[in-house]
């Protein structure tokens, strides 16, 4: 599945506005009301759009510790179960299964230090969870983005990132 240059325009304002609705972006874009909304369906139906809700800030709430916590589990039970297990704990914001030193990566949040005791005690008590170290973020030097992958996509329809193709010598 690939874009195309008004897919990645389409993104970004919708990226940028998430409230113009689908008359004002067809204006703003000079294309047709339909246009945009056959964009927009196709593009949630393949998956490039995944929601249209807010995005909330965790410290805004009072969650202003970030952490990224590995763990270890107990391979007998899988992932799944303790992937289900963690979906639980309200401050499991991400839950991944890494490859490296550990089975699975949490970001996890928590009001202050001393709450995130108190969160992670929660996660190692999860069934199949032997271990977990974590590391606490000091600043976010760069926010989950997907808008630069966006633009990418449009410039190579179809194609994925990789080296570029050869070129071919002609000799004349």
């Amino acid at each position: 599945m690939g874009i195309d240059d008004l897919d990645a325009r389409l993104l970004e304002l919708f990226a940028g506005e998430p409230r113009i609705g689908v008359l004002e972006a067809s204006r703003r874009l000079g294309v047709a009301r339909g246009t945009v909304q056959a964009r927009l369906d196709r593009l949630v139906r393949d998956g490039v759009i995944r929601s249209f809700g807010p995005e909330v800030d965790p410290a805004a709430l009072g969650y202003g510790v970030t952490a990224f916590v590995t763990l270890q589990i107990r391979q007998a039970g899988g992932h799944d179960p303790v992937a289900e297990r963690l979906a639980g704990v309200p401050e499991v914001i991400e839950a991944h299964t890494i490859t490296g030193g550990g089975d699975m990566l949490c970001r996890v949040v928590a009001r202050s230090n001393q709450d995130l005791q108190r969160v992670i005690d929660m996660i190692v008590d999860v069934e199949g969870v032997e271990r977990a170290s974590s590391v606490i973020s000091l600043a976010t030097q760069v926010r989950q983005r997907t808008l630069p992958l966006v633009r990418a996509a449009a410039r190579r329809p179809g194609k994925t990132a990789g080296p570029p193709p050869r070129m071919e010598r002609r000799t004349v």
